[in-house]
This record gives structure tokens, C-alpha cells and sequence, in this order.
């Protein structure tokens, strides 16, 4: 008799191991920045868990509650705004595209450390004060001399001007409104996308 090659019904899937385990960890948090910057702060966290396809003891196991997973969301960003400015083949402005891309997807996560600095909880404020001090560093290496924003100041409050326009549902709104706030600023920048688009 052939057995059949099929899982038997209530056997689990094979484990993926620790690829798996990346795997999943990344897909929440596309699925975190895409559900959020689509219905807000509120939509429940089993919409994540659905949006990645895994269960939500998975989203539990990397992430225990919205402020990790908002946090892991703003790593990245950073992440990839240090990558494009470490590329020396990548202008300041594309670099500001990028950064304006994770801007507009991640509006809702902004405010949300923000909220909880405000709140009296101070270890998202201190993280997202790091985070800002690393986005200064990746932007300042790839910064032209004799720029408009090469002032002490003017570099980082340009860009918390940016993301305090960043608003609305819809995420061609907020990108509108970022390219706006950019313009009025007198800064050009490059295709709005992700690193690597």
C-alpha cells in the first residue's frame, strides 16, 4: 500500500527552524507597517497575525504587545535609511525618498512611541530618541556640503517637520503631504520607495 505523501489531519507541519522563524518575524512586520498604516492604531493585532499568515501565538512569541512590534517596525526603517546612505551610489535625495517612503507607512508607529514618551513610559521615548540620532547619522553621511539643511539643527527638524504632516488615511495623502511639507522646506527629494525599488 502507497502511503500518501499528505500530513495526516490534526498532525502539525513540519518545523521551519530558525528560517522559519525569520521568515515569520519578517512577514509581521510588513504586515504590522501595512495594517496599520491602512486602519490605525486600533485595528487588533490578530489582523497582523492574519496579514503575515501565521496564528497569533506566533506574533505573541516575537512580539508581546503594540509597542514591540511598533519598535521592530521603526528598526527596520532605520535600518534601511542607514543602508541606502551607507551606498555611495545613492544621492542625498534618494535617500530622503527613502526616509519619506517609512514616513508615510509609518505614521501610526510615530505617534504611538511618541503617545507612550508622553505617557510617562520612557523607555519608548528613549528608543525612539536613539532611533532619531541614528537616522541624523545616516542622513548627515550622505548630506552635500553647502546644503540648506547643513545647519546644526535644520537637518532633523526638517525631517520632524515632515513626519508632523505626515497624516491622513490614505497613504497617497500622506505622501502628498510629505512631498508638500519638502517643497515648502525648499529640499529636493528622490522616488519615494522602499530601499531596493
Amino acid at each position: 500500500m502507497t502511503q500518501l505523501s499528505t500530513p495526516h489531519e490534526g498532525r502539525r507541519p513540519p518545523n521551519g527552524g530558525p528560517k522559519a522563524a525569520a521568515r515569520n518575524r519578517a512577514a509581521l512586520v510588513a504586515a504590522a507597517r501595512e495594517v496599520y498604516a491602512e486602519h490605525g492604531l486600533d485595528v487588533p493585532l490578530s489582523a497582523i497575525a492574519r496579514r503575515a499568515g501565521v496564528g497569533q501565538g506566533v506574533l505573541y512569541r516575537h512580539f508581546p504587545d503594540r509597542t514591540a512590534i511598533s519598535a521592530a517596525v521603526l528598526e527596520e526603517n532605520v535600518r534601511q535609511i542607514e543602508q541606502a546612505s551607507a551606498d555611495d551610489t545613492v544621492s542625498f535625495d534618494d535617500v530622503l525618498g527613502v526616509l519619506t517612503w517609512h514616513l508615510t507607512e509609518s505614521a501610526a508607529f510615530i505617534g504611538l512611541l511618541h503617545d507612550d514618551g508622553a505617557a510617562g513610559r520612557s523607555e519608548p521615548h528613549e528608543q525612539a530618541m536613539v532611533l532619531s540620532r541614528r537616522v541624523e547619522r545616516a542622513l548627515r553621511r550622505r548630506l552635500p556640503a553647502g546644503h540648506r539643511l547643513e545647519g546644526a539643527d535644520d537637518l532633523m527638524l526638517a525631517v520632524a517637520m515632515v513626519s508632523g504632516a505626515v497624516t491622513g488615511p490614505a497613504r497617497h495623502d500622506r505622501e502628498r503631504r510629505a512631498l508638500a511639507a519638502w517643497r515648502l522646506l525648499g529640499v529636493a527629494v528622490g522616488p519615494v520607495r522602499p530601499l531596493g525599488e
